[in-house]
């Protein structure tokens, strides 16, 4: 009786558990904006420079923030410091 409870209890977390991972599945990169990772046309799956590329706005952009961005991933400052 107790091996059929452990195998029900087994069966019902497993359920749970691929529930939640289905509901956990996101399309698109967190870092792009909408349409930007498309797939032909963004097979590095680089993102554009600046705040419009991305998902989130940023509380405040600068010229720094650009530049910053736009040298990415350099390791070489941007040439306007």
């Amino acid at each position: 009786m107790s091996l059929l409870k452990i195998i029900a209890a087994g069966a019902a977390s497993y359920g749970l558990y691929r529930f939640v991972k289905k509901q956990q599945q996101h399309p698109e990169h967190a870092a792009f904006a909408h349409g930007e990772a498309d797939g032909a046309s963004n097979f590095g799956e680089v993102r554009n420079a600046g705040p419009e590329a991305m998902r989130s706005d940023p509380p405040k952009w600068d010229r720094v923030d650009q530049s910053s961005d736009e040298s990415f991933p350099a390791s070489d400052p941007p040439s306007n410091y």
